[in-house]
C-alpha cells in the first residue's frame, strides 16, 4: 500500500487498520549520554514514538543536535555503549523486540533486513579494505555467496548507484574516492540484501544534483519494487517533500508534529515547524570592493595522478584531476565552484593552498607558491585557510573542542592562555557553538554541530583567504541561512575572499560572485552570478540547474530497475 504516482496525498499508512501491524513501531524511546567523570547525564531524545508500514517513507527532520540521528542508531542498538543508555521505551521490528535484544538476533537484522547509510561514508568505510571487499563481505555474510559471484553483484550494485568506471573502482580504497563517490558505495552496501527497512541518514549530502536525482529516484524505484520501507532522516525539506509519506518533525529529543507531507508542508500547526519551512539561504553575495587588488591566481593548473601497471609499475597513463584551469581570485570576492562528484573542485582547491602538488602558476598576494619549500610557506598558512568537506574526519578525536580552535593560534600568535581563550570562546559564539561546551570532543556533537566547530578554526585567525569545501553540506536549512550570513559578516568585515565549493546551487548562488562550472577536471564555463545562473551557454551547466529545479519537482514513480 505505497503511494501512487500523482496521488493528491499520501496515505497515513502506520494509522490504516486495514495495514496491520507496523514494519517499525518505536514507542516512549529515550536516550541519555552519560557525562564523563560522574558529571550526571544528558537527555537526547524523550519518549519518541512513530510507527512505519511496509513500503512507508517516513521522514525525520530538524535541526542540528534535534535527536534524529541517535533515534536511527537506536534502532539498531549501535549507540556507544555504556556512554548511552535508554531508560524507558520500546523498539519493535516485524513483531519482534529489539531493545535489549541478543547479539546473535542483531546480527541477522543488521545490514540484512534492516540497512543503514550514514551521514559521514569516511569515517563508516574501512580504510583498508578495498571497495570490493566491503561491499561483497555483505553479501558472503549474509547471502552466503563466493568470492566470485559477490564480485558480479558488487559491479551490478556499483552501476546502479551512478559510481562511474566500477571495473577499475573495485580495487579503490575509500581515500581514493570523492565525497559523493564514498556516498555512493554506502548505499551500494546498504541496498546489497534488498532489506525491509533502509534508515538514510542524509543519503545525498555529499552528492551533487545530478547524482542526488538519480538516488531518489533509485530509492523510489527500490521501493516501489521490493516494498522496502525507509526512514529518511535529512535537512533538504524539498526531498522531504516529494519522497516522504509521513513527516515526524524533531528539536530538542522530541517529536513536535507528525502529518502526512502534503498537509505538513500546507498546513504547519508547530510554531518550529514553520520556522524549518521558512528557512532558506536568501539575499545577495557581497560584492568585492572596487579597490580590490587580485589575492589569488591560478595559471594552467594542473594535477594529473599516475596511473602504474605491471611488475616494474610503470606509468601507462594519467588521471587528470584538474586540467588546465586558470583563475583570479580578488579581496572581498566569493568564487563559486559547481560540478558533479569527481570532478575536480576539491583537488582544484588543495592545489590552490599547496596541500597537493600541481603544476603551473599559483600566485598568493603577488608572491609565487610553486616552488616554494613548507617552511618559506609557513608564514603564509595564516592567512590561506580551508574548511574540509567531513568535519569528523578533519577534527582530532583525541582534542577537544578548544584545543582544536587554539591550534592555530598556538602556531601564528603570541597570544597569552587567557587572550586565547576569549578568542576561541568568541569565534565558537559567532558560529553558534555553546562556548561552555569548548571542553568536549567532536563525538560528543551532532554533524552540523562538527562542521560549525571545523568553521570556527578556520576563521579564528582572521585570514584573507579561506577555501570553503562544501561547508553547509551537513548543515540543515535553518543553520545554513545561519552560516551563509555569518560568512558574509565576516567578508565585509575583513575583506575576506572564499573559494566556495558546493553542490547545493541554491547556497551556491547565495554566496557567490562569480561561479566556475568544471567537469572533468577542466573549466567548462564561467561567469558572474547571473550569467552562470539566467544564460548558462554550456549543455553540462543547463544539466547541473536542471537537476536541481527537478529536485523541486521529482514525483514518486513506479519505474522498475
Amino acid at each position: 500500500m505505497t503511494r501512487r504516482a500523482g496521488a493528491a496525498a499520501p496515505i497515513d499508512l502506520a494509522k490504516d487498520p486495514a495495514v496491520g501491524e507496523p514494519l517499525l513501531s518505536v514507542r516512549d524511546l529515550s536516550v541519555e549520554f552519560a557525562i564523563p567523570g560522574g558529571g550526571g547525564v544528558v537527555p537526547a531524545v524523550k519518549t519518541v514514538s512513530f510507527d512505519i508500514a511496509k513500503g512507508e517513507t517516513v521522514a525525520l527532520v530538524g535541526e542540528s543536535g534535534s535527536g534524529k540521528s541517535v533515534t536511527a542508531l537506536s534502532v539498531l542498538q549501535l549507540l556507544p555503549y555504556p556512554s548511552a543508555r535508554h531508560p524507558g521505551g520500546s523498539i519493535r521490528f516485524a513483531g519482534e523486540e529489539l531493545m535489549g535484544a541478543s547479539d546473535h538476533k542483531l546480527r541477522q537484522v543488521r545490514g540484512n533486513r534492516v540497512s543503514m547509510v550514514f551521514q559521514e561514508p569516511m569515517t563508516s568505510l574501512n580504510p583498508l579494505h578495498t571497495i570490493e571487499r566491503q561491499v561483497g563481505e555483505v553479501l558472503q555474510l549474509h547471502k552466503g555467496m563466493s568470492p566470485a559471484q559477490a564480485r558480479g553483484r558488487v559491479l551490478e550494485l556499483l552501476r546502479l548507484v551512478g559510481l562511474s568506471n566500477p571495473e577499475q573502482r573495485l580495487g579503490a580504497y575509500p581515500h581514493e574516492l570523492s565525497g559523493g563517490q564514498r556516498q555512493r558505495v554506502m548505499i551500494a552496501m546498504a541496498l546489497a540484501n534488498e532489506p525491509d527497512l533502509l534508515i538514510a541518514d542524509e543519503p545525498t549530502t555529499a552528492l551533487d544534483v545530478t547524482i542526488q536525482a538519480q538516488i531518489l529516484e533509485l530509492l523510489n524505484a527500490l521501493r516501489h519494487r521490493f516494498g522496502m520501507a525507509m526512514l529518511l532522516i535529512t535537512h533538504d525539506l524539498g526531498i522531504v517533500r516529494k519522497m516522504a509519506d509521513r513527516v515526524c518533525v524533531m528539536t530538542e529529543g522530541e517529536i513536535v508534529e507528525t502529518a502526512p507531507t502534503a498537509t505538513l508542508f500546507a498546513r504547519p500547526q508547530h510554531p518550529y515547524t514553520r520556522r524549518l519551512l521558512d528557512a532558506e539561504p536568501r539575499g545577495e553575495p557581497v560584492a568585492p570592493p572596487a579597490d580590490a587588488k587580485p589575492l589569488m591566481e591560478a595559471t594552467d593548473l594542473k594535477v594529473w595522478f599516475p596511473i602504474k601497471k605491471g611488475l616494474m609499475r610503470k606509468t601507462v597513463d594519467h588521471i587528470r584531476a584538474v586540467d588546465g584551469v586558470s583563475l583570479n581570485i580578488r579581496e572581498g570576492q566569493t568564487i563559486g565552484v559547481v560540478g558533479e562528484s569527481g570532478s575536480g573542485k576539491t583537488t582544484l582547491g588543495l592545489a590552490l593552498l599547496r596541500l597537493i602538488s600541481s603544476q603551473g602558476s599559483v600566485r598568493f598576494d603577488g608572491r609565487e607558491l610553486q616552488g616554494q619549500s613548507f617552511r618559506q610557506l609557513r608564514p603564509l598558512r595564516k592567512d590561506m585557510q580551508i574548511v574540509f568537506q567531513d568535519p569528523y574526519g578533519s577534527l582530532s578525536p583525541r582534542m577537544s573542542v578548544a584545543q582544536i580552535v587554539a591550534e592555530g593560534l598556538l602556531v601564528h600568535t603570541r597570544l597569552s592562555a587567557a587572550e586565547r581563550d576569549a578568542r576561541i570562546c568568541a569565534v565558537l559564539e559567532e558560529v553558534g557553538i555553546d562556548p561552555n561546551s569548548r571542553f568536549r570532543y567532536p563525538h560528543e556533537f551532532s554533524g552540523g554541530q562538527r562542521q560549525r566547530i571545523a568553521i570556527a578554526r578556520a576563521v579564528v585567525l582572521n585570514p584573507r583567504l579561506v577555501v570553503l569545501d562544501e561547508p553547509t553540506s551537513a548543515l540543515d536549512r535553518s543553520v545554513q541561512a545561519a552560516i551563509v550570513e555569518l560568512l558574509r559578516k565576516l567578508q565585509s568585515q575583513h575583506r575576506l575572499a572564499y573559494l566556495f565549493i558546493s553542490h547545493d546551487l541554491k547556497v551556491v548562488r547565495a554566496m557567490s560572485d562569480h561561479v566556475l562550472v568544471m567537469k572533468d577536471g577542466r573549466l567548462v564555463e564561467q561567469g558572474n552570478r547571473e550569467e552562470i545562473f539566467e544564460c548558462p551557454r554550456d549543455p553540462y551547466t543547463q544539466a547541473l540547474l536542471r537537476a536541481a529545479l527537478d529536485l523541486e519537482t521529482i514525483e514518486t514513480s513506479n519505474t522498475a530497475i
